[in-house]
């Protein structure tokens, strides 16, 4: 044989063996990504799974369930006086700031304005 037909048959083989290598090293490769992504997405939830054990065994605790309650449902025990401070910038209308002299505009009953929206008036 000729070098010329020895080296086509080399430069086949060496193509059909690229071609055969080629496919499944790419599958592997996007595999070992989608393997890295769902690493990072276990890592994630087992944190948060955590999280959620830590918090479900502080309300386990009465006196945390009691805190809760009076925080964020602002509960109070018989007999308490609960107050609620108010503070300026807290209340509705403070963002169109009235003019010095001038007296705010008395503010209707909740019922009376829920009249005037039903009725169109």
């Amino acid at each position: 044989m000729s070098t010329t037909r020895r080296a086509a048959v080399v430069a086949i083989v060496v193509c059909a063996l690229a071609f055969t290598v080629a496919v499944p090293l790419r599958t592997y490769l996007s595999q070992r990504s989608e393997v890295r992504d769902q690493e990072a997405q276990l890592a994630q939830l087992q944190q948060e799974v955590a999280q959620l054990r830590d918090r479900k065994a502080q309300l386990s605790d009465p006196a945390q369930i009691e805190a809760e309650a009076r925080r964020r449902l602002r509960y109070v025990k018989p007999g308490e006086t609960p107050w609620m401070v108010q503070l300026p910038e807290d209340q509705p209308g403070s963002a169109t700031a009235a003019q010095p002299g001038q007296q705010p505009a008395p503010q209707a009953p909740w019922y009376e304005n829920l009249w005037a929206q039903v009725s169109g008036g």
